[in-house]
């Protein structure tokens, strides 16, 4: 699949993914004109009808597959406020497809060509669930046109080191703050509102467009920032201290922009 032009849109709660930078990268990497817009749902100037849907795509219970419900009017007030002040620090889980597909029929049809691609951020947290062990994860991206990359995915979906959960729990038995906790675990995981979210973000960024090109987004090697990271430590390396392609996959990319 072939992309002519992309869409970014932007999740102004959290200005550290620098927006713009991304718009220039994926411009330079990839050869393609890329556009930056407003929040997606602000953008689209999205009503009570977007809210309620967005509120029946929320997950109750991460150990059964999706069942959508019908929400409270506290629930769908939410989400319409949401739309112009999304900083809420209150971890609410949706249904990663779900949330895809409510974005993708808010897309007008002209802007739905297959040369289109839309990269929407948001804070909004999308699951998958996974039938292996009968439950949601949280995913930093869910990879499609439209793909949708979570801030709050970056930060959730990755784990912490071992040894922090481990130390957490004993901290948190004996009644400590947890900010002496952070402090021994610095440079070993993202926070909320890190500053290497914007370099973090070109590697989702790019997974994203292969998958939708190539449909094959992610690397085996850490050393690529194609690799799907499932430890924080391994999404440092990968995306900031690698921080390219490997060879396999910087061949890939000559191809599409040839």
């Amino acid at each position: 699949m072939r992309i002519s032009k992309i869409f970014v849109y932007d999740e102004s709660s959290v200005p550290e993914i620098k927006i713009d930078e991304l718009s220039k990268f994926l411009q330079k990497t990839l050869c393609i004109p890329v556009e930056v817009r407003e929040n997606f749902f602000s953008h689209f100037k999205s009503d009570k009808n977007t809210a309620y849907s967005l509120a029946s795509s929320r997950v109750f219970n991460p150990y059964i597959p999706f069942e959508k419900h019908v929400p409270t009017e506290e629930e769908i007030d939410f989400e319409e406020k949401s739309f112009e002040n999304n900083s809420n620090s209150n971890i609410i889980l949706y249904d990663g497809f779900e949330l895809q597909k409510i974005i993708q029929d808010i897309i007008p049809e002209e802007e739905l060509s297959s040369g289109i691609f839309h990269l929407v951020f948001t804070t909004r947290l999308g699951c998958t669930y996974d039938y292996d062990d009968y439950r949601y994860h949280g995913r930093a991206v869910i990879c499609s046109n439209p793909s949708v990359i979570s801030t709050t995915g970056i930060i959730e979906a990755p784990a912490k080191p071992r040894e922090y959960y481990l130390s957490m729990h004993q901290t948190i038995s004996q009644g400590l703050n947890l900010d002496a906790l952070k402090e021994q675990f610095q440079g070993r995981f993202l926070e909320y509102h890190d500053k290497n979210l914007a370099q973090v973000v070109r590697g989702y960024a790019l997974q994203a467009i292969f998958y939708y090109t190539t449909a094959d987004p992610f690397c085996d090697s850490k050393e690529c920032i194609l690799y799907n990271a499932h430890w924080q430590e391994d999404l440092i390396h990968s995306q900031m201290q690698s921080g390219k392609l490997c060879g396999h996959h910087q061949k890939i990319l000559e191809s599409m922009k040839a």
